[in-house]
């Protein structure tokens, strides 16, 4: 009796760091320049100076390698959120005051607006999900998920560690404070890029005394 063979996913290789990087960012230039239905792996093997099978071996597909794209993108921004952090927020010894708390807090939201949503990767990753959606695996796809969120909300477990905030969910805090600030800018501005807007930084600043207000501790 014949059997059948039930089909497997072929695995993909990882293969030279330096030709992986050098294939997403072809493959960024293009999608951005061209749009993906117009661009070619022939040319992003071209632009990247690498065989055609190698786009293949590697990513698979045309589709694969857009939502790479958008993943590589996705883990700078979460690199920079991270960095953002343990500038801003690592010191707890010397945060004893309300005052400083609160200057801690709007420095960091202040260079996420800057260093994070005013960078040329933040506009590149939304016109990429915007224009692409189609082509991704669905519909509003976040590369970023719930990384950023959960950054902060460990961030916000170590303050009310050493006494400076009274949080009992600490990723409802955490979601709660990105609502307040970048949440509003975006809601009223429709942009959180304090570098472009200058109204950001007052909004930024009442959402983080707003913030306060409902998490210092007592």
């Amino acid at each position: 009796m014949p059997t059948t063979k039930t089909p497997t996913t072929k695995t993909l290789r990882e293969g030279s760091t330096q030709k992986r990087a050098a294939i997403l960012s072809a493959a960024r230039e293009l999608f951005l320049a061209d749009g993906f239905d117009r661009s070619s792996v022939d040319a992003v093997a071209a632009r990247a100076q690498v065989s055609k099978r190698t786009v293949y071996d590697y990513f698979g597909d045309k589709q694969t390698l857009l939502q790479s794209v958008v993943d590589d993108i996705g883990q700078s921004m979460i690199t920079t959120i991270r960095r953002t952090l343990d500038d801003t927020l690592t010191d707890l010894g010397g945060l004893t005051e309300l005052a400083d708390l609160e200057d801690a807090l709007v420095t960091f939201s202040m260079r996420i607006s800057t260093d994070m949503l005013g960078s040329a990767e933040y506009a590149t990753l939304q016109r990429l999900v915007r224009a692409e959606s189609g082509n991704l695996p669905h519909r509003g796809y976040n590369t970023m998920a719930d990384t950023p969120d959960e950054a902060l909300a460990e961030r916000f477990a170590a303050l009310a560690e050493v006494g400076l905030l009274h949080v009992p969910d600490s990723r409802l805090a955490a979601d709660q404070f990105i609502a307040l600030t970048f949440g509003v800018a975006l809601d009223r501005l429709g942009s959180a890029n304090a570098t472009e807007d200058t109204r950001v930084r007052p909004l930024v600043v009442e959402g983080v005394r707003t913030f306060l207000r409902a998490y210092r501790a007592v």
